[in-house]
């Protein structure tokens, strides 16, 4: 009976995020049938302690003996998302620590099956394990959510979600197509360093998290022979769908390594901004502006210089009424219900894959149970 009643209709579900920047875990709330968004609820953020965090940060890049890692994730889920009543599914991410689609395949630890247990709620879980084992790059996963969500906000014009987290990426939305599996309706990659270059120059010659508001790169100057070579690699031609890794760019890092504090943090933020630029090119439109989540959105001097080389208004993705820091967790939370209905969560334009795939575990409550038995 369950089973049947989530699959007709609008159904509140519940989303997780917990990236590899190793903070904490996102979690928000979504009432959606799988194809639009209708509305938002609660949210909730649960940090990770130091000892947790370091836990954790020794699994990244791992694939095997990843127990106690696990038990930190699972643990840390449960107790976010007990404190949020009301959900008829989860859409649980788990922690990346290991993804080499191609290769091994990729890894995301925590047990959807206990948490479906502990919480007694519907968990779907192991999004990105079918786009992989079909070919593609299992990320990125919230484009198809980011066409729901500027549907439900009334956006109409073609658009660009951009995500300024270690490494940047963006979602280019065509509202008008209804689907967003259909050929038109997203186009998604990876654009090329983000904030990750700047946080380690930040961490390693100041001892600071991030350039805060980018006020030491506002008394800077761009190094522009760092930028002339960043501009020339052939990342930046390849046509997309196309994703990198956090350090595929560590190589600036070594390149502003002669410069003061202000003018090498000038120039890892300009290198944001050449990379969105270039990303422009291979979009089939020109989009009406850019709508900017993730923490770079509240640097102000790399928005200004996205806005300036590009030429397109570049605006916190708050303008137009959603939540900057909790797209990601949504974005589980839709994607939950589309698995749950049989529907596509990825497909050619978002993650190469070579057709549509439907990608997650649901587990129910008790099936833990059931496997113990058996």
């Amino acid at each position: 009976m369950l089973k049947e009643a989530l699959k007709r209709g609008p159904v509140w579900a519940l989303g997780t995020m917990s990236g590899t920047s190793l903070d904490g875990v996102d979690a928000a709330m979504v009432l959606t049938d799988g194809a639009d968004v209708f509305g938002f609820g609660e949210t909730a953020y649960r940090a990770y302690s130091e000892k947790e965090r370091d836990v954790l940060a020794a699994a990244l890049g791992q694939w095997d003996d990843l127990e106690a890692a696990s038990q930190v994730v699972e643990g840390a889920h449960a107790e976010v998302l007990s404190d949020i009543a009301g959900a008829d599914v989860i859409g649980f991410h788990g922690q990346t620590t290991a993804h080499d689609p191609g290769g091994r395949g990729t890894c995301q630890i925590g047990d959807g099956r206990l948490l479906a247990h502990v919480l007694d709620t519907p968990v779907v879980w192991d999004f990105r394990s079918a786009d992989v084992a079909m070919g593609g790059q299992g990320a990125p996963l919230a484009p198809f959510f980011h066409h729901a969500a500027l549907r439900f906000v009334g956006v109409t014009e073609p658009s660009v979600v951009l995500n300024l987290g270690g490494v940047g990426n963006l979602t280019f939305v065509n509202p008008s197509i209804a689907v967003p599996s259909e050929a038109g309706a997203c186009l998604a990659f990876d654009t090329g360093p983000a904030n990750a270059p700047l946080n380690d120059l930040m961490q390693v010659r100041l001892k600071r998290g991030y350039d805060e508001d980018g006020a030491l790169a506002a008394r800077g100057m761009p190094g522009e022979a760092v930028l002339e070579r960043l501009a020339k690699q052939a990342f930046f031609r390849k046509i997309p769908p196309k994703s990198l890794d956090r350090d595929d760019f560590a190589w600036l890092n070594e390149a502003v390594a002669p410069l003061p504090d202000a003018d090498a943090a000038a120039t890892l933020t300009a290198a944001v901004a050449v990379s969105v630029a270039l990303a422009m090119e291979h979009l089939p439109a020109a989009p009406a502006r850019i709508l900017v989540t993730g923490g770079g959105r509240k640097n102000t001097v790399m928005m200004d210089m996205i806005a300036k080389r590009t030429g397109l208004s570049t605006v916190p993705i708050e303008e137009v009424g959603l939540n900057g820091d909790m797209l990601e967790a949504q974005a589980f939370a839709y994607l939950a219900v589309r698995a749950l209905r049989g529907w596509p969560t990825s497909g050619p334009g978002t993650t190469g894959v070579p057709a549509a795939v439907g990608g997650g575990v649901v587990s129910y409550p008790g099936d833990i149970l059931d496997l113990a038995a058996g």
